[in-house]
């Protein structure tokens, strides 16, 4: 089922499935074509701006920098909800905003922590998104599908359209 969200309804329906999901394939631009690589969200703010530390010497960095265009793809298949985010990407070197945004997950990465002199974020301020979300359990949607060939109804059901944020 087509269900087109707009403002709050779409910005709640976003922050639900990049915390849900919370990797994401990074693609990036450069001259030889896309580059892809799984990130980790560090946060979605209220406003749908999502964040991500990087390591400023990263050939993400220098990609986002030449072309601020990015696509996100996030996935969970295990609950059938995905999300298709196109937007502009930002290289922030704000010491205090890295402090801000520091969480000890991170340290894994980067063991000097938020003063590591490498550490640099990104921010990715979402412009179009596409979502598909099966809205109810693995298990409902076994019994709904099951019964869909039975009776030859479609009964299987979920949301799929854009998100206006």
């Amino acid at each position: 089922m087509e269900k087109n969200l707009q403002e709050q309804e779409a910005l709640n329906k976003f922050k639900k499935l990049v915390k849900d999901i919370n990797v994401c394939m990074f693609i990036t631009h450069n001259k030889n074509g896309d580059h892809t690589r799984p990130m980790a969200t560090i946060e979605v703010e209220d406003s749908g701006t999502l964040w991500f530390f990087s390591d400023i010497r990263s050939i993400k960095v220098e990609e986002v920098s030449t072309d601020h265009s990015v696509h996100l793809v996030y996935a969970h298949p295990g609950k059938d909800s995905y999300l298709d985010v196109w937007g502009k990407a930002q290289v922030v070197t704000d010491r205090q905003v890295m402090k801000d945004k520091w969480s000890p997950v991170v340290k894994a990465w980067f063991p000097q922590g938020a003063d590591d002199p490498n550490l640099c974020l990104l921010s990715v301020q979402p412009q179009n998104c596409y979502y598909w979300d099966a809205e109810t359990g693995k298990m409902v949607q076994f019994f709904k599908i099951a019964a869909s060939v039975v009776t030859g109804q479609r009964l299987a059901d979920g949301a799929e359209g854009t998100l206006k944020i």
